[in-house]
């Protein structure tokens, strides 16, 4: 194919570049912000915080483990879970 005098075409792996890099702020760089904000936030849970897990399960932090926490649904009942199960943590009133 022979392109007029002073025209080239756009290199591909410049355009493929350029796609990723977009794609890597939009998408890859907030996800991580997210994650290490979610690990920041588990790491600092502590006893008597109100808590929401996955399961939609409401209680009060009563001991907190290297990877599980002790929460406390109702009086005298206590469920252990996984830290990574812990998905809100309610704010002081």
């Amino acid at each position: 194919m022979i392109m007029p005098t002073g025209q080239q075409p756009a290199n591909p792996l410049i355009l493929i570049a350029l796609i990723g890099i977009i794609f890597y702020f939009i998408v890859f760089r907030p996800e991580k912000k997210a994650k290490a904000e979610r690990k920041k936030k588990l790491a600092a849970i502590k006893k008597n915080d109100a808590v929401i897990t996955a399961g939609g399960v409401h209680g009060t932090i009563v001991n907190v483990k290297t990877n599980t926490v002790m929460v406390r649904v109702d009086d005298n009942v206590k469920i252990e879970f996984d830290k990574e199960a812990i998905t809100t943590i309610e704010p002081k009133e």
